[in-house]
């Protein structure tokens, strides 16, 4: 399964695999172009191997691997908890059950 990670101000979409068993991640990169349908590549980590690069410029590609090194682990954390949407509900989840409990804490203390 792939999963949205990043829309570029170029329409550039970056969308990324779950971790494989051998702690690989599929990261690829489409943009919709008029005469070719999509440019793509696709870039592995953590070994920032390049393959499969269709339509791209070497400038293109030089700031897209610049995208993917700022953010790499990122894409590794959210590779590894269902991409970024799922890992920022289990974040809001997270807050929710903190809040309960700072706000029961601070009732019972209004007794003393």
């Amino acid at each position: 399964m792939m999963y949205p990670f990043m829309t570029l101000d170029d329409n550039t979409e970056i969308v990324h695999s779950e971790m494989g068993k051998d702690g690989r991640v599929k990261v690829y990169i489409e943009k919709p172009d008029a005469k070719d349908g999509f440019h793509r590549a696709t870039c592995y980590l953590p070994t920032y191997t390049w393959e499969d690069i269709f339509g791209f410029s070497d400038e293109e590609i030089d700031r897209y691997k610049k995208v993917i090194e700022s953010t790499a682990h990122l894409i590794m954390e959210f590779s590894q908890k269902g991409g970024f949407s799922n890992a920022a509900q289990k974040v809001e989840n997270g807050m929710d059950a903190l809040w309960f409990l700072v706000s029961g804490t601070m009732k019972r203390m209004k007794k003393y």
